[in-house]
């Protein structure tokens, strides 16, 4: 009984492994295909923030981004200054504000999207229906674990 569960235990931390690496990986390249242009991968990833989880103050998106305020502050501050995202007085507390994709900033996290999505469906055009059908289901499973 000791075995099977030392085995069963190497095996997830081999499984863990390996499908870190892939995803990391993965990730890689789905990032480095996006359209040219001068956002930065920071400024991408905020915009990114703010239009999948909408209007947040800069401490929210700053936790969210796990940088530093003055960070963030930087980073809102640039793609504030290409019309990218506004500032909305708080409705409930004066000091603060709250920070929301514009329409233009919506539009280039659109065209982001749109070239990303694009370059992993050319990758995945090559597989076989079995392989694309076992993707599918890892897709399932892997957002099963991101919200554990």
């Amino acid at each position: 009984m000791e075995r099977s569960v030392t085995t069963e235990r190497t095996t997830a931390d081999e499984l863990a492994r390996t499908l870190r690496e892939a995803i990391t990986r993965l990730n890689r390249r789905v990032r480095q295909a996006r359209p040219v242009g001068d956002l930065t991968f920071s400024q991408l990833s905020a915009l990114t923030s703010l239009q999948l989880a909408g209007a947040l103050t800069p401490r929210e998106l700053a936790d969210m981004e796990r940088v530093q305020p003055p960070t963030m502050t930087k980073i809102v501050g640039k793609l504030e200054e290409r019309g990218l995202v506004a500032r909305t007085p708080h409705p409930t507390d004066r000091r603060q504000v709250i920070l929301a994709a514009t329409e233009e900033g919506r539009a280039v996290y659109a065209q982001f999207e749109r070239a990303r999505n694009e370059w992993l469906a050319r990758q995945l055009v090559d597989l076989g229906p079995a392989e694309r059908d076992t993707l599918a289901r890892a897709a399932e499973i892997l957002q099963k674990v991101a919200r554990a």
